[in-house]
């Protein structure tokens, strides 16, 4: 990429972590600032802020990264960009591998285990010019949505560090929240992008099945609910972040050709008069939810009016405990499938968490017959929702079943007066996208009334990614719930 060469202008740091990632990226291939400058800033940030929250990670020396960024600027000054991403700090959520840097999937057996190779898309991230300041935290294997590990520690909330931050993808959630990074990457099988988005009122993007490449890795044929995609504090950033990680992969044989990263760069704006939203809500009263936010939640689908979109509620035809049943025996038979050799060796398994004990010992216990009969499960629900988008352009429906619990507490044992009988049950809200693999945005919806940010999943029909992306700028737009900041920006 050329780029037109102009002396490079002093911005204070402040600015700099305060703006768009868009815009960031315009003012550096601009030259108006350096990406010295831009690091500089972001670390000033970070060591400001992340002492409070801890959701970054292994940080290489500052004087490393100085040149790194020095590198950039020379880069530059010749004319020379490596892509969008150019100068900026990037902080790769702690599963996917990472050459050069430590990847722990937050377990204490590969503590300071240095990577040799990137993932597919770090290697995109890499390749555009990103300069990788640390890793994100993140719980140990992606296991529940609170980001806490015996490697690292708990990460906190950026609106309240009493509280959890969610996860899998806690620590790039917090990060974007506090501008700590511009735009942060992570992954999704269990609502690992959607759930910190939720809860640190920023966005998540899971992208359709195959969009962006998730791996290598020895789940290759198999692997259909992990996906990896971009956070962002809006969605043109969200757009930047994704335009850099998808696309087909060789490697990857469910990664499509028709995925072109242009499109991404394509405007947002759209008329959304006449669109029709189909509301799921607490799927007729099946999921336990806290009334609070079942109210915040089902309030925001007054933007999407105000936009000139049509909301009805939409109600499925589906038994949603068989549904549960499947994903538990899909989600307990792939992660044994990837992890049984940690549980075989005594050793390992001492320091694995019961959870993934839990999910290791369903795994292998089930027979093949029970591992068919769930994925026919996930079929027809796949064929109900195909149904509703008849009669529906996208679907919506909360995020979460609450709002973020305390930091301390693993996982609520109860929820609107129901017990939850798994780790993972207070987060089903979760699971129908999952299942289907369809585009899905986490978009904010508000702030309860102890100050606490709760969110909204936008669905979208099969492959329809960017125009998910386009319905959410609207209503990004329209409600204004991402420019609320957290107070913890204000402190000195």
């Amino acid at each position: 990429m050329n780029v037109a060469s102009q002396t490079p202008v002093t911005a204070q740091p402040s600015d700099l972590v305060e703006m768009d990632a868009v815009a960031l990226s315009n003012a550096i291939h601009r030259r108006a600032v350096s990406c010295t400058e831009v690091v500089n800033a972001y670390l000033t940030q970070i060591d400001r802020l992340n002492p409070q929250v801890n959701a970054i990670v292994a940080m290489p020396p500052r004087e490393e990264l100085l040149a790194q960024a020095k590198e950039r600027d020379e880069q530059l000054a010749r004319k020379q960009s490596l892509g969008p991403l150019h100068g900026f700090p990037q902080a790769p959520k702690d599963i996917a591998p990472l050459a050069g840097l430590v990847t722990t999937n937050g377990s204490p057996i590969f503590a300071g285990q240095v990577t040799t190779v990137d993932s597919a898309a770090n290697a995109r991230v890499r390749a555009s010019g990103a300069i990788f300041i640390g890793r994100t935290n993140s719980p140990e294997f992606g296991l529940g949505a609170n980001t806490y590990n015996r490697v690292y520690g708990i990460t906190r909330n950026a609106f309240n560090p009493a509280h959890t931050a969610g996860g899998s993808s806690g620590g790039a959630g917090v990060a974007l929240a506090l501008r700590m990074l511009p735009v942060a990457d992570g992954s999704d099988m269990m609502g690992s992008l959607r759930v910190p988005a939720a809860f640190n009122n920023v966005f998540g993007f899971r992208p359709s099945v195959g969009c962006v490449p998730h791996g290598p890795g020895d789940e290759v044929f198999f692997q259909q609910f992990s996906v990896t995609g971009p956070m962002a504090r809006n969605v043109p950033d969200l757009a930047l972040l994704l335009g850099v990680q998808a696309g087909f992969d060789p490697r990857l044989p469910l990664t499509r050709r028709q995925d072109d990263p242009r499109l991404f760069a394509q405007p947002l704006e759209r008329d959304m008069r006449g669109i029709r939203i189909g509301w799921l809500g607490d799927l007729g009263g099946h999921l336990p939810m806290e009334a609070e936010l079942l109210t915040l939640t089902q309030g925001s689908l007054e933007h999407f009016r105000a936009i000139g979109c049509s909301v009805e509620a939409a109600q499925p035809r589906f038994d949603f405990e068989q549904l549960w049943r499947a994903w538990i025996t899909l989600r307990s038979f792939t992660f044994s499938g990837g992890h049984a050799q940690h549980y075989h060796d005594a050793a390992r398994r001492s320091q694995l968490k019961p959870e993934a004990i839990w999910e290791i010992e369903r795994g292998l216990a089930l027979t093949g017959t029970e591992i068919f009969d769930a994925a026919k499960i996930r079929t027809a629900w796949y064929n109900e929702i195909i149904r509703l988008f008849q009669q529906f352009d996208f679907l919506v429906m909360p995020t979460t079943q609450a709002f973020p619990f305390s930091a301390e507490l693993h996982w609520p044992k109860e929820l609107a007066g129901k017990s939850m009988d798994t780790y993972h049950r207070w987060m089903q809200s979760v699971v129908p996208v999952t299942m289907t693999g369809l585009p899905t945005l986490g978009a904010p919806a508000g702030f309860g009334a102890a100050g606490l940010p709760a969110g909204i999943q936008i669905i979208g029909p099969t492959q329809s990614d960017f125009s998910v992306l386009q319905l959410g700028h609207a209503y990004d737009l329209a409600s204004k719930y991402s420019r609320i900041q957290s107070t913890l920006l204000a402190r000195p």
